[in-house]
C-alpha cells in the first residue's frame, strides 16, 4: 500500500555480487543499482572489488547530484540492513530530503522490484557469460541496462517499452543482437 501511494518518489537499492576473472584469478565484484519504482529505470550507481565507506560516500554524492543525480526528486530509498549502507551515508541521504527506509532483516521480499532485477539481469545476461576482467563486466552489464530499458517487455507495465519507439505494425521483422546473441531484440523495421 505505501509503495503504490508513493510511485512516483520512491526508489529502492541493492548489491549484488559477479565472479570475475582476472589476471590474479577469480574476483567477486560488488554492483549497487538504483531502481525508480514507478518507471523501473535502473541506474547502476557503481562497481568495485571492496566497497566500503568512502566509496558509498561517492556513490551518495553521485546519486544525490542537482542537476543529474538519480535520486532528483525522490523522497524515499528502500535499503536492506546491508552494513555498507553506513551511518554517515544514510545521513547524507536525509540531508537532501530522501528518507533511507530500512527494511527488516532477512526480509528480500520488501524490496520485491530491486530483488526482481537482480533475477533478470543474473539469469538473462550474467549467469551466461564468464566476464574476463571488470572492463568486460562493465561492458555486459552496459548492454543488458540498454536491452532492459529499451528492448525488453515489462510484464508489471503492461508489456510495454521502458524507453524506445513506439511499435510499428508493417515492415519487415528485424533482430538487434546483443552480446553476440545473448541478448535479442525483434521489432518490424521502417515499412
Amino acid at each position: 500500500t505505501f509503495i503504490k501511494a508513493h510511485l512516483g518518489v520512491i526508489a529502492g537499492m541493492d548489491f549484488f555480487t559477479v565472479e570475475v576473472v582476472t589476471a590474479l584469478g577469480l574476483v567477486r565484484y560488488h554492483v549497487l543499482f538504483v531502481i525508480d519504482i514507478g518507471s523501473r529505470m535502473v541506474e547502476v550507481v557503481g562497481v568495485a572489488r571492496d566497497p566500503g565507506g568512502e566509496w558509498m560516500k561517492q556513490m551518495g554524492r553521485n546519486l544525490l547530484d542537482a542537476d543529474d543525480g538519480f535520486l532528483h526528486g525522490k523522497r524515499y530509498l528502500i535499503l536492506d540492513r546491508d552494513p555498507l549502507y553506513t551511518k554517515e551515508f544514510r545521513q547524507m541521504l536525509r540531508g537532501a530530503g530522501v528518507e533511507p527506509l530500512l527494511l527488516p532483516a532477512r526480509s528480500p521480499n520488501l524490496n520485491a522490484y530491486a530483488e526482481r532485477f537482480v533475477l533478470s539481469i543474473k539469469s538473462e545476461c550474467l549467469d551466461r557469460i564468464v566476464p574476463l576482467g571488470e572492463g568486460h563486466l562493465r561492458r555486459a552489464i552496459g548492454e543488458y541496462l540498454d536491452h532492459y530499458h529499451g528492448e525488453r517487455n515489462h510484464q508489471g507495465l503492461d508489456n510495454v517499452l521502458l524507453t524506445g519507439p513506439p511499435a510499428n505494425e508493417n515492415g519487415r521483422v528485424q533482430r538487434r543482437e546483443r552480446l553476440g546473441g545473448l541478448l535479442n531484440y525483434y521489432y518490424r523495421g521502417a515499412a
